[in-house]
């Protein structure tokens, strides 16, 4: 066995933007579309909240995701403010965890009329898509904000350099 002094995954020339968005961090929502098997979702951290009238939301998604087809198909989405408690869920809708029946077994969800909302999710927004474009390595979903839920924050779900955290 050989000790190393460095990072076993370290990327030996880390990209400077990336290292940069990973220092911003940001809620946890997740995005979900579709009705019935036609489901998709995806944990979602680069996201924008553009005031007006009315008031539109961007979320850059992964342009291969099942959620940017759904979206794009569909025309809308619901985006939800994810807790601590539903880090696991995140990390299943991310990818990066098993979802043993599907994603929308891990919890319960209810239809709307932009697409299945998480039971427990107490802040969520349903969206109608005015755009979706490629930007960099992202799709950029544009929605017009159709309805707001605001409950409470209960120790909301925060992304920051590669890991959960609590926001004290």
């Amino acid at each position: 066995m050989t000790i190393h002094t460095t990072h076993p995954f370290g990327d030996p020339d880390p990209d400077p933007a990336r290292r940069l968005r990973g220092r911003l961090g940001g809620t946890v929502t997740l995005w979900t579309s579709g009705r019935g098997s036609d489901r998709a979702g995806l944990t979602v951290t680069s996201v924008l909240v553009v005031l007006g009238e009315p008031a539109h939301l961007l979320g850059l998604v992964d342009p291969d995701s099942s959620l940017a087809d759904e979206v794009s198909s569909t025309g809308s989405a619901v985006v939800q403010l994810l807790s601590w408690a539903d880090r696991d869920l995140a990390e299943a809708f991310a990818g990066t965890a098993p979802a043993p029946g599907g994603l929308f077994q891990q919890a319960s969800f209810v239809d709307t009329v932009w697409g299945p909302r998480l039971e427990a999710a107490t802040t969520w927004a349903g969206i109608r898509l005015t755009k979706a474009e490629d930007l960099g390595w992202s799709r950029v979903l544009t929605g017009v904000v159709e309805h707001v839920e605001i409950g409470e924050e209960n120790d909301p779900l925060v992304h920051r350099r590669g890991r959960w955290v609590r926001w004290v």
